[in-house]
């Protein structure tokens, strides 16, 4: 067969087997179309079935085919990234930035010192979490950094599915979520600070701040349909220069989503375009990430540290917002609700270690345990918030 006749089947089977699983057991309680999509790729990773079936995964998944996928996944978790940035609503933030401020602030220091105790313990327990290119510094922060994300576009997509994305609490609860965001991206670019390449780094910025100031200009004056187009080209202008100063592309994916305002879209649009990037080319990005995933430490190993990530990260998280409710006089039961709420996790970490695997920062073997981490904590979301915001609904 040619390449264009498996890479049509790998794209088959792609889109088919996790939709599949979904519809037949009935999985959307507990395991969204999202979170399925995640872990059949993984199963399709050399961990499972190029171990099960070598021939076949050789076949199939050869280079070629792997090339092809790679550059739609590039593409396709950029545009998602570049939407993620669009969603932030700071000036709402800044309304009420006292009890946004305190409450992000400390849901996400809660999960980060969790997280990065649990970092110092992998690196005293055994050898091979760390990759080549890390200093501990690096490695520390990043696995803690990992165990304090949400991912804001699934946590829409779970309120969307609970009833809540437009009542006070959703609303609440993605203010919180936007400030978690941006700090993210922040501790990202700090991780992949570069010295020896910090001019570069320097002048993307300055040079992106003037950019970014004759760009939002221009939009002011589209019509919508035109701000679409020229958005996209914006995303990808960006992406390259962050890419060539050494703070990947997908940090300018975000900065250019971050500097333009929702106001100039229709949020009905912004929702469908979430929704077909998720439907049309995001199964390519989680296959993608299950081809990285490696158990060569043993698997033991691997699931060991992703349950000691996943305690820090629920704890940190619960006790991070706990507190937060006390301070600020919280009704009973919310901290609770939020804090489960804020544990998605999914896409947007599972971007975050990519870009860490990318850079060496992370071994392959990390970045299974943060993966099976990020899958376990978003499943747990649902089944526990649900029963207790059916209650407050009826």
């Amino acid at each position: 067969m040619n390449t264009t006749e498996l890479f049509l089947i790998a794209m088959t089977i792609i889109l088919g087997v996790p939709y599949l699983v979904w519809r037949v057991f009935r999985t959307d309680y507990w395991a969204p179309l999202v979170v399925v999509q995640i872990v059949t790729g993984i199963l399709l990773g050399p961990g499972v079935l190029g171990k099960v079936f070598p021939d076949y995964y050789g076949t199939v998944f050869a280079p070629p085919v792997i090339g092809a996928l790679n550059g739609i996944a590039w593409w396709a978790v950029m545009v998602f990234v570049w939407i993620a940035g669009i969603e932030l609503d700071l000036r709402e933030v800044w309304k009420q930035r006292r009890e946004c401020g305190t409450t992000a602030g400390l849901a996400l220091a809660g999960p980060l010192v969790a997280g990065c105790l649990a970092a110092l313990a992998m690196l005293a327990w055994r050898d091979g979490w760390m990759g080549e290119a890390a200093a501990t510094w690096q490695f520390v922060l990043g696995v803690g950094m990992a165990c304090a994300v949400t991912a804001l576009p699934i946590l829409i997509l779970l309120l969307e599915k609970l009833d809540v994305l437009r009542r006070p609490l959703g609303m609440r609860v993605l203010r919180y979520a936007s400030l978690d965001d941006l700090a993210i991206w922040g501790v990202l670019a700090i991780i992949l600070l570069d010295w020896k390449r910090v001019g570069h780094q320097a002048a993307f910025l300055a040079g992106f701040a003037v950019a970014a100031w004759l760009f939002r200009r221009l939009m002011a004056r589209l019509q919508e349909s035109d701000r679409w187009y020229v958005g996209l080209i914006w995303l990808a202008a960006c992406g390259y220069g962050a890419d060539w100063c050494g703070l990947h592309y997908m940090v300018g994916a975000f900065l250019a989503g971050a500097i333009i305002d929702r106001d100039w879209f229709t949020l009905d649009h912004l929702d469908k375009l979430r929704h077909h990037v998720l439907l049309v080319v995001m199964p390519v990005f989680f296959l993608s990430t299950g081809l990285r995933t490696n158990w060569s430490v043993g698997g033991t190993a691997v699931f060991v540290a992703a349950a000691l990530l996943l305690v820090a990260s629920v704890a940190g998280k619960l006790a991070g917002v706990g507190l937060a409710g006390k301070l600020l006089g919280w009704a009973r039961g919310d901290a609770w609700t939020i804090g489960w709420l804020l544990q998605t996790k999914a896409l947007i970490m599972i971007i975050f270690v990519n870009i860490l695997l990318d850079r060496h920062v992370i071994t392959s073997e990390t970045f299974t345990a943060l993966l099976l981490m990020a899958v376990a904590s978003t499943m747990l979301t649902v089944p526990i918030v649900a029963p207790r915001l059916k209650r407050l609904l009826d």
